[in-house]
C-alpha cells in the first residue's frame, strides 16, 4: 500500500503531488550524481493544503513528507516515490524520521517561541541527504507575530528544506505566506469513500460503516471515532436530543449547561490521559523524583506546564463543543432537505420519524434561522465569548425559531 493510499477521494492531490515527488527525487539524485537538474520542475518548498475539516489536510502533508524521504528501489525503475514500507516512507509516516517535524499543536495558538524554533531547524542540513521536511498542521493557529517570524523563513528559504502548511482555508493564513506557497484544495471525501476505508483498514462492519460515513458526512477522523467509540456514539445521541427539549426557557437554559458539562467533561477524560504523565516525567526530569520535594528554582517551570495543561483543556473543551454544534447544523439541515423535498441524503436517517415530525412542525425559513444560529453561537465562541452565555443564546434562537 503506497503512501497516496491514504488520500481518500483526492485523487487529483494524489497526481499532483506524485509527480512533485517524482520531480524531487530527479533534484536529489541529479546533485548526488554530478548531473545537471530537470530545467522545469513541479516541486517547490513551501506548500499550502487548504480544506475543510476531514478532507485529510495533515493526511496529505505526512504522505508528501513520507514521498520526499522515500528510499525504495523501485524509484530506479521509473516507480512514484512513496512506496510505504522502505525505511524512509515508514519513519516519516510514524513520526520518528530524523528530517520530518510534524507540528500540531494542542492549544489555541501556536506563538512566536514555538515558531522561532522551527525556523531554526529549518536551517539545518538534512540528516539523511534528500530533504528537510516541516509540517505545520495548524497554520491558522499561528499568531501575527508567529506569522511575520515563519514568513522570513518561506521567503528565503534554507536549500533542501520544505514547508507543508495546513490551514481549512486561504484565508486562515497570512496573505503574505499563502502567496510564496504552492496551494492544493482538498475536498470532502465521497461517503462511500469513507465507509469502504473503514470496513478494508479497520474491520468496521459495511452497516456500520456506512451509517457513521453518512453521519458524519465524510469526515474520516470522527468517522472512525464514532465507529469505535462507544462513549462517542452517547454524546452525539444526546446532542441529536436538544432539538426536542427547547419547548420552554427553562429547558433551553438546562440544555445549555448539560452541552458546556458533557464538553467539560469530554476535556476532562482527555486531560487525565496526559496530563498526569506529563507532570510526573517533569518532575522527574527536574529531580523531584515520585512524591518527592522540588528542587529550588524549578517552580517556573511547573507553573507554565501547568498554564500549558490549562489552555490545551480549553481548547478541547471548545473543540468538543464545536463538534457538538456541527453535529446540531447537520440535524437542521435533515430537517430542511425534507422541507424542501429533495432528494439529499440524509445524515441521521436513524432519526427519520423525529426529521419528520420537525419538518412539518416549522417552516424552512424557522429552519434556516435555527442553522444561523448555531453558526453565530460557533462564531462567538471564536471570539471568545463565554461559552455558556453563547450556548444559551444559541438554545433560546433554537426555541424561537
Amino acid at each position: 500500500m503506497t503512501v497516496w493510499d491514504d488520500l481518500v477521494g483526492q485523487g487529483k492531490v494524489s497526481a499532483q503531488l506524485g509527480a512533485a515527488a517524482r520531480d524531487a527525487d530527479a533534484l536529489v539524485t541529479a546533485v548526488a550524481t554530478h548531473v545537471p537538474p530537470p530545467e522545469a520542475s513541479k516541486m517547490t518548498h513551501a506548500w499550502l493544503f487548504t480544506g475543510p475539516p476531514g478532507s485529510g489536510r495533515s493526511t496529505a502533508a505526512r504522505a508528501f513528507a513520507a514521498a520526499l524521504q522515500c528510499v525504495s528501489p523501485d524509484r530506479a525503475l521509473g516507480g512514484v516515490p512513496g512506496c510505504g514500507f522502505c525505511d524512509g516512507c515508514h519513519t516519516s509516516l510514524i513520526g520518528t524520521h530524523a528530517d520530518v517535524q510534524i507540528i500540531r499543536t494542542d492549544l489555541l495558538s501556536i506563538g512566536v517561541k514555538e515558531t522561532r524554533d522551527l525556523v531554526r531547524r529549518a536551517q539545518m542540513s538534512p540528516a539523511g541527504r534528500r530533504w528537510q521536511v516541516i509540517v505545520l498542521e495548524d497554520a491558522d493557529r499561528l499568531t501575527e507575530g508567529a506569522g511575520n517570524v515563519l514568513l522570513k523563513a518561506v521567503e528565503e528559504p534554507a536549500p533542501r528544506t520544505v514547508w507543508l502548511l495546513c490551514a481549512p482555508s486561504l484565508e486562515d493564513v497570512l496573505p503574505t505566506i499563502r502567496s510564496r506557497c504552492r496551494h492544493l484544495t482538498l475536498r470532502t471525501p465521497p461517503v462511500d469513500a469513507v465507509a469502504d476505508v473503514l470496513v478494508r483498514r479497520d474491520g468496521i462492519e459495511p452497516d456500520v460503516a456506512a451509517a457513521v460515513a453518512r453521519a458524519t458526512q465524510g469526515h474520516i477522523g470522527r468517522a472512525r471515532r464514532l465507529a469505535t467509540d462507544e462513549r462517542a456514539r452517547a454524546r452525539r445521541a444526546a446532542v441529536l436530543k436538544l432539538p426536542l427539549r427547547v419547548d420552554d426557557v427553562g429547558a433551553c437554559l438546562k440544555a445549555a449547561q448539560e452541552l458546556i458539562d458533557a464538553a467539560s467533561e469530554d476535556a476532562k477524560q482527555v486531560a487525565e490521559e496526559s496530563d498526569v504523565k506529563e507532570t510526573e516525567d517533569m518532575r522527574a526530569a527536574l529531580g523531584g523524583g515520585q512524591g518527592g520535594r522540588m528542587p529550588r528554582g524549578t517552580a517556573g517551570l511547573m507553573k507554565e506546564l501547568e498554564d500549558k495543561q490549562k489552555r490545551r483543556r480549553t481548547r478541547t473543551t471548545r473543540d468538543s463543543l464545536d463538534l457538538a454544534l456541527i453535529d446540531l447544523t447537520a440535524f437542521y439541515r435533515d430537517v430542511l432537505a425534507l422541507q424542501f423535498g429533495t432528494n439529499l441524503a440524509l445524515a441521521n436517517t436513524e432519526m427519520r420519524d423525529t426529521l419528520d415530525r420537525l419538518a412539518r412542525g416549522s417552516s424552512p425559513e424557522a429552519t434556516l434561522r435555527r442553522i444561523e444560529a448555531i453558526a453565530a453561537c460557533r462564531e462567538a465562541l471564536d471570539r471568545n465569548v463565554a461559552p455558556l452565555l453563547a450556548v444559551e443564546a444559541m438554545t433560546m434562537a433554537l426555541r424561537a425559531g
